[in-house]
């Protein structure tokens, strides 16, 4: 087995939370995705033990949810959105920008492991399109020029932590509204930043 005993511990505490434990196979994807940034041939075979499943079931299920990766990602997920209300208001440009700042074509990472470029279909913020994700927080109502600037920005600092209201504030334009709750806490890595995970409290 590949998970230490913490994750280990962590998972049997999800799973208790459940009727059945084939019922947690996508909380603990979730934690598969967090430690290694996609969903490794080990940890789909401790799920398949964790749950009692094969390990063919648990692929399949990763394999059909599209922020489940099958491959190690950079560093930075770039996500932009290629649907309808993005693509009216010009999101091919914002595609271009990245595309031609990170050298990458759709679904590619970088040598260094920096970025990861993927050009999605809707990811909800079709009144502030162009909208562009990064690990899944995202910015709405960027433009080409901005795209680069951010794309600098994560090359230049690198940062660890990355949260959505920082991103819209410093790049971001037009946002769907402007009356949601505040989001402070962010996103660390490529896996989706569920707040469920903690089975004592509401956490990262």
């Amino acid at each position: 087995m590949t998970w230490d005993k913490d994750l280990l511990d962590k998972a049997n505490k999800i799973i208790e939370l459940y009727p059945q434990k084939r019922s947690a196979l996508g909380p603990l994807l979730h934690i598969a995705q967090n430690k290694d940034g996609y969903i490794s041939d080990d940890s789909v075979e401790v799920i398949s033990g964790l749950v009692g499943i094969t390990e063919v079931q648990v692929k399949s299920v990763a394999s059909f949810y599209s922020m489940y990766k099958q491959e190690p990602t950079g560093k930075y997920l770039i996500s932009v959105c290629k649907s309808i209300s993005c693509e009216i208001l010009d999101s091919k440009s914002v595609i271009d920008a990245v595309k031609d700042f990170t050298g990458l074509d759709n679904n590619e990472t970088d040598e260094e492991e920096l970025f990861t470029f993927e050009a999605v279909e809707c990811i909800g913020a079709c009144g502030g399109a162009p909208a562009v994700q990064v690990n899944y927080e995202t910015v709405e109502g960027l433009t080409p020029s901005n795209a680069i600037s951010l794309c600098q920005m994560l090359k230049d600092e690198q940062p660890e932590l990355v949260n959505a209201d920082i991103l819209q504030e410093k790049f971001g334009g037009v946002k769907s509204f402007d009356w949601a709750i505040k989001d402070t806490s962010g996103t660390i890595g490529t896996a989706p930043g569920f707040q469920t995970f903690d089975t004592d409290e509401v956490s990262k």
